[in-house]
């Protein structure tokens, strides 16, 4: 062990280990139960290296350290087995912050001759120069969330044209319609698979657009937002920089004070997850419910067998892929109201609950992404039923529904009811009503049926 200090005093930390005195005492008072997140360690490690190079063009550091902060930065992959923090852990992400300042300060050290504990960079006085927790922590989390997002968005691109493709392919799979899980009016299956590829095309538009406001940034505005003891020029500086660096267009929060105080976007960027979330588990619960039996339910359309379903019913397959992005996506749910009290939850000059946020948000975009996969194999292996898709079409009343604007609700609605009751097919008591054969045969064919603004001709 060696011996390191702080202004709390001196502090055991492992010979070893490339953290330090402020990361050790960290992992006394926070056990760590998590792991930091992968993007955010790689975002961090950006934003770090940007600072660095800030640093070193206005003249706030020599150009030797700034090589060897950037370079540390550059192997933060090989290091990442010593950021031993729990992501959760108290003082707005200062942990983590230091964890990364002291694992680059000793590398640094070494790149520069020393060894690890002899801090030829310092954490502070170089790695930390002209910033803050307050700024860099926010900054590096807004980074990693829009590399997220785009990965996010192209998977809902994905999922989007694969119901596009089931909406042509089923276009002339007639089938009776549900509402409230009764019987309606007739559709294509392909009506159905449409409407679930806009729902899902909007998802994909309102997400793309969200990273307009993602985009700006408080870095250089250090403590609360006035850039205390950062050079007037280093916000401006280091947001380039770290632009250049991601290839992300970032931008300078016009108020870096609110932009400290308020973290606002975060709930609306989990908003529009949420949105995607429940449109996946309303598709996923849709397929199976269509996907019900196989011989004692709906059976509409056919899923993909991908694994046995029961340890004691031999042969049965369950639709677990559905099954998954369900769960997954109502983990989204449940991490909105998290995001929603950490936002709102914020004191003053600064939200001490910003690890929260990350953390939800973070596992919202993971999970998601698995979710929409997910629903994606499942659509891209399913098949249309349509032998059964007829029959449950041709069982259905309601296809007497056209029959309104001639007979009238009312008598419509008793005609219905008759076959309900006595199990007769609904076209012969349309006959029995006084309708010819010819008007009932042609009103009902599904196909004209289906046509938006379809009433029958009462002439034929």
């Amino acid at each position: 062990m060696r011996t390191e200090s702080d202004s709390l005093g001196e502090v055991e930390v492992p010979d070893e280990a490339y953290y330090g005195a402020f990361t050790a005492r960290s992992i006394l008072n926070f056990p760590p139960k998590r792991s930091v997140h992968e993007t955010l360690l790689n975002s961090l490690a950006d934003v770090k290296w940007a600072c660095a190079a800030a640093n070193e063009e206005l003249g706030m550091i020599d150009p030797k350290i700034s090589d060897a902060i950037k370079r540390s930065c550059d192997d933060i992959q090989t290091l990442s087995k010593w950021f031993v923090v729990d992501p959760l852990s108290g003082g707005a992400g200062t942990s983590l912050n230091m964890n990364i300042n002291e694992i680059i300060a000793n590398r640094a050290t070494e790149i520069l001759g020393g060894k690890v504990g002899d801090y030829l960079v310092h954490p502070l006085d170089h790695v930390n120069k002209s910033q803050s927790t307050n700024d860099v922590y926010p900054t590096a989390i807004k980074v990693g969330a829009i590399k997220l997002l785009r990965t996010l968005v192209d998977e809902v691109a994905s999922l989007q044209q694969s119901l596009q493709l089931k909406e042509k392919a089923f276009d002339d799979v007639i089938k009776v319609g549900r509402t409230e899980m009764q019987d309606a009016v007739p559709m294509t299956l392909g009506q159905e698979f449409g409407a679930y590829s806009e729902a899902i095309a909007r998802d994909r538009w309102r997400l793309y657009k969200v990273e307009e406001r993602i985009r700006f940034v408080n870095l250089g505005g250090t403590a609360i937002g006035t850039g205390i003891d950062a050079p007037r020029k280093f916000s401006f500086v280091a947001v380039r920089k770290l632009s250049e660096r991601v290839q992300i267009g970032l931008v300078r929060a016009e108020n870096l004070i609110e932009s400290t105080q308020n973290m606002d976007v975060f709930a609306e960027v989990h908003g529009l997850l949420k949105a995607l979330a429940t449109n996946i588990v309303k598709i996923s619960n849709d397929l199976r419910f269509l996907s019900s039996g196989p011989g004692g339910g709906i059976g509409e359309i056919t899923l993909k067998a991908v694994q046995p379903g029961s340890s004691i019913m031999a042969g049965k397959v369950n639709p677990v892929l559905l099954e998954y992005a369900v769960q997954l996506s109502m983990k989204v749910l449940a991490n909105d109201v998290t995001v929603n009290m950490a936002v709102s939850s914020g004191n003053l000059e600064l939200n001490p609950f910003l690890p929260l946020i990350q953390y939800a948000l973070y596992d919202s975009f993971d999970d998601l992404t698995s979710a929409v996969k997910a629903l994606k194999s499942c659509v891209d292996d399913l098949q249309a039923n349509s032998l059964k898709c007829k029959e449950n079409l041709e069982k259905s009343a309601m296809i007497a529904t056209c029959f309104v604007p001639i007979l009238g609700y009312e008598k419509v609605a008793e005609i219905v009811k008759k076959s309900l009751d006595t199990k007769r097919n609904v076209k012969e008591l349309l006959i029995e009503s006084g309708l010819s054969k010819e008007l009932v045969e042609s009103a009902l064919d599904p196909k004209k049926m289906i046509a938006l603004g379809y009433i029958p001709d009462k002439d034929l």
